[in-house]
């Protein structure tokens, strides 16, 4: 399981990450449900205050009703350390749907890129295991 840090140090993880290929069912505790699902299913989504998105990067932030910026949680997706369209949309959701809840970097994240991200505001960080908080935290601020 990834470690999560935010701005202020590694926190636990309560969020259980749903498949790409998830239509529908059972969610218990806090699920990131695909885009694709959101966009399906809404306003079942944005009512029941314990579900977020993720956003893989090959979609279109554009598509996002305004109404995602009250989900408690947005995840974009990073398939590949390479893959710059991440920064891209994270900008998008915060500046153009004035998102204010946690925007969360998954996949293939790098210390090096930390700094980067929270630019592009991000404000929290899905990690590999081995990576240790405080190096995170010192990279956070270069």
């Amino acid at each position: 399981m990834p470690k999560l840090i935010n701005l202020t140090g590694d926190q636990e993880n309560t969020w259980t990450l749903l498949d790409k290929e998830f239509a529908g069912g059972d969610i218990v505790g806090n699920g990131i449900v695909p885009m694709a699902y959101f966009m399906e299913n809404q306003e079942a989504v944005l009512s029941a205050g314990n579900l977020g998105v993720w956003i893989d990067s090959e979609e279109q932030p554009e598509d996002l009703p305004a109404a995602a910026k009250a989900l408690p949680l947005i995840a974009i997706n990073f398939p590949k350390f390479m893959d710059g369209r991440g920064y891209s949309i994270a900008r998008y959701v915060r500046e153009r749907l004035n998102y204010e809840g946690e925007l969360r970097a998954i996949g293939d994240v790098l210390i090096d890129q930390l700094s980067y991200l929270k630019r592009c505001g991000f404000n929290a960080f899905d990690m590999r295991d081995n990576v240790a908080t405080e190096l995170a935290l010192s990279s956070l601020g270069e």
